[in-house]
């Protein structure tokens, strides 16, 4: 599976977020398939079946991220000593 950039990632949990809220508060037609929309997307990004798989998997990948750029911090700083 190739990787999602970071910033691509987030942004799409931000939108299923905003349309989860949406879809939610006041569903419609409207809200249902943004929301279908935008859970399919975040499972294609993450190789996922259903939301909740996707989202597990988008905090798993988050996660990576951050041990990853925390890595390299780590290994800078090795570097500037």
């Amino acid at each position: 599976m190739i990787l999602p950039a970071e910033r691509e990632l987030r942004a799409v949990l931000a939108r299923f977020a905003q349309t989860r809220i949406e879809h939610d508060v006041r569903p419609t037609g409207r809200t249902s398939r943004a929301l279908d929309d935008v859970t399919y997307t975040l499972c294609v990004m993450t190789g996922a079946r259903t939301a909740e798989q996707a989202l597990l998997a988008a905090d798993a990948l988050l996660e990576r991220y951050c041990a990853d750029r925390e890595g390299t911090m780590r290994a800078n700083e090795t570097l500037a000593a």
